[in-house]
């Protein structure tokens, strides 16, 4: 009995904490890609975007004309080598699920000591509205970044087709060849 309570107890606290992981960045990242939180599936499979039906790779891989890889140390590769930094608006977070509409309890990520590391970024793009919401009340807007929120690559933003989708988001590819 006591062991039944004790598995329930550790699969309920797994299914409702949810914890970012680290930032994908290089010294040089030019742009900052911010999600809200990693679903439940990234978080179960220990990577960025992990669910097969969000689209955020697709269109990364696409953006930059490479041929689509599943290797994960390709996809973190891809970003770097396009001073592109990835990380999440949130460090924690009490959630049922993967929808941002049942985040609860959260905690912004560090971004003070994080802009002091990767001081090159000057974008900071939002993956969805609700990383840019979180990021606004924790963290705060100022004049030292130029931001922009892109529509959600989650299958959850379902009004817009992959094609509106990236079309939005090439702002990223144009950002980087004006920087050069």
């Amino acid at each position: 009995m006591f062991y039944d309570i004790f598995y329930n107890f550790r699969k309920f606290l797994k299914t409702m904490n949810s914890f970012s992981f680290p930032p994908i960045a290089k010294f040089n990242a030019k742009i900052l890609i911010l999600g809200t939180m990693p679903g439940k599936k990234s978080l179960e499979i220990n990577e960025y975007y992990g669910f097969k039906h969000n689209v955020f790779w697709r269109i990364m891989f696409e953006l930059f004309e490479k041929d689509f890889s599943d290797d994960y140390n390709v996809k973190k590769s891809l970003l770097k080598e396009n001073k592109i930094a990835l990380w999440d608006t949130l460090k924690f977070c009490e959630r049922k699920g993967s929808l941002d509409a049942n985040i609860k309890n959260e905690e912004a990520n560090n971004f003070k000591d994080f802009f002091y590391q990767y001081s090159d970024i000057k974008y900071v793009m939002f993956n969805g509205k609700a990383s840019y919401n979180y990021f606004k009340k924790y963290v705060g807007l100022n004049d030292n970044f130029i931001y922009r929120i892109l529509p959600s690559t989650s299958p959850a933003n379902a009004m817009k087709k992959y094609e509106d989708k990236l079309k939005e988001w090439t702002i990223i590819k144009d950002i980087l060849e004006n920087e050069r």
